[in-house]
């Protein structure tokens, strides 16, 4: 079921991001429902172990426990999280039907050489399984980096562009990072 509508006006995003330093145990997700219009619409909070398997379930965990049928896209501030946690946007695409945005910010050459070094096949063969980034250059005249699932490119872009008031990050990102960034500091 394809619950994304670009031409939408309530089209609601629930954007997640994360907040940890290498020393911290975990890593705090925030999520954040924000509409088109930029009115946040809810907020919701999970943690991930830091350098462990589990971003792609607490993701998943996160959307089943707002209980909400009106989300039409999840944005995700990057797909490898909190030292090599690697989120599958494919995977949570097909699990819940919801299109996936995930966005970097910078060119690189991936993490190859980096992840290559760890004991843990696994994460190799999670990262392996990423889809190359394609770059989007914004109305800002920024480039971001994007990688998406159950949705074209194009609708893709035009919700990007339609989310970047100033710079390169998409509100509903900009939000949730202050939101995590707040909620670890104030935990610590």
């Amino acid at each position: 079921m394809v619950r994304f509508h670009n031409n939408k006006k309530g089209i609601r995003i629930l954007a997640i991001a994360e907040s940890f330093q290498k020393q911290d145990r975990k890593s705090i997700l925030a999520g954040i429902v924000m509409r088109r219009d930029l009115v946040v619409d809810g907020i919701i909070y999970a943690d991930t172990i830091v350098g462990g398997n589990d971003g792609t379930n607490k993701v998943l965990s996160m959307i089943d426990s707002l209980g909400r049928t009106d989300i039409n896209c999840v944005l995700l501030g990057g797909l490898i999280i909190s030292l090599f946690n690697i989120i599958s946007g494919k995977h949570i695409n097909e699990i819940t039907g919801i299109p996936v945005i995930a966005i970097s910010y910078r060119r690189s050459s991936g993490l190859k050489s980096s992840i290559h070094g760890m004991p843990q096949y696994q994460k190799i063969k999670d990262y392996l399984k990423l889809e190359e980034r394609k770059p989007l250059r914004l109305w800002t005249g920024k480039t971001i980096y994007v990688r998406h699932w159950g949705l074209e490119f194009s609708d893709a872009s035009n919700l990007l562009n339609s989310l970047v008031i100033q710079g390169a990050k998409p509100e509903p990102l900009r939000v949730a990072t202050l939101a995590a960034r707040a909620y670890r500091n104030y935990s610590r």
